[in-house]
């Protein structure tokens, strides 16, 4: 275990910038970057940018000197690295690219969505997120499923575009969005079926007959049966996003979420979801409420 930092290079705001990270997990990431009075504003993904006058005293603080080269190596190799396509210019790129594809006659609302997944008060309900809910998608979606494609993954982008941390006013404001914006760019019966799909993002508790929502739901939930890295970020973002909270009241809240998906049974819908992420969500949530105490 150790936490590393390349020499400064990377030029910006008048500076060259170091990156920090950790070759073990981003709980010691954060917490050597908080003892240095680095501010998470700093953190990006999966390191922290630090400008060139910190580099000298973080690394009398025990960060290890490596090349740039060795640096990213090290950060593949522990599994914290964020791909490429999940960040910055070239995540909004294929966002971009997907939306295109789903409603081209509309570039403006994709940027519009775009804008709003990408509000800097957002830390996990991000754009980056809206690529897993897609990509998820991407692996539950059957052929027989034709009809739906679109509602879903427009479901989708609409889920989470109004988003200010109040459960359920949130969804509700979402849906009034998508109905909004949608009206008269496709059929109202498929605008009605989209604004539905959103409401169900409320409870992620669909009928036996509803597809439709169990996909989009199981797409939701995918991030629960990731692996301990992804569910560590996962975890860590959600914090960061009540980050006004005190550990006691946002932990009180957290363990009424977490006995809430732990009540679903099942918790994913589809088979397919189930098969990929079903037993390894159940200990990752099980574990996080044990935690919580």
């Amino acid at each position: 275990m150790a936490v590393l930092i390349d020499p400064p290079s990377w030029p910006a705001h008048g500076t060259v910038f170091s990156h920090l990270v950790s070759t073990s997990s981003l709980a010691e990431l954060h917490a050597f970057a908080g003892a240095a009075g680095i501010s998470r504003r700093a953190f990006d993904e999966d390191h922290y940018d630090v400008p060139a006058r910190r580099y000298r005293e973080l690394v009398e603080r025990g960060a290890e000197e490596v090349s740039g080269t060795e640096l990213v190596r090290a950060l593949i190799a522990s599994g914290l690295r964020v791909p490429a396509r999940r960040r910055g210019p070239k995540l909004r790129a294929a966002l971009t690219s997907r939306w295109n594809a789903l409603l081209p006659q509309d570039p403006a609302l994709g940027a519009e969505l775009l804008d709003r997944w990408g509000e800097p008060h957002r830390r996990y309900h991000t754009q980056t997120h809206l690529l897993a809910v897609l990509e998820a998608l991407d692996l539950l979606l059957h052929a027989s499923d034709a009809a739906l494609r679109r509602p879903v993954r427009l479901a989708a982008w609409f889920h989470d575009a109004i988003y200010d941390g109040a459960a359920g006013d949130d969804e509700r404001a979402s849906a009034a969005l998508a109905a909004a914006r949608l009206a008269g760019r496709i059929p109202a019966s498929e605008v009605d079926e989209i604004e539905r799909l959103v409401l169900l993002t409320i409870s992620h508790d669909p009928a036996d007959e509803d597809r439709a929502g169990q996909l989009l739901c199981d797409a939701d939930l995918a991030v629960l049966g990731g692996g301990d890295v992804d569910y560590a970020r996962y975890t860590a973002a959600i914090r960061e996003e009540y980050a006004q909270l005190t550990d006691e009241v946002f932990a009180a809240g957290r363990r009424e979420v977490l006995t809430r998906l732990i009540a679903l049974e099942p918790l994913f819908r589809t088979p397919a979801a189930q098969g990929r992420w079903g037993d390894r969500a159940r200990r990752n949530l099980q574990r996080e409420l044990t935690g919580l105490g």
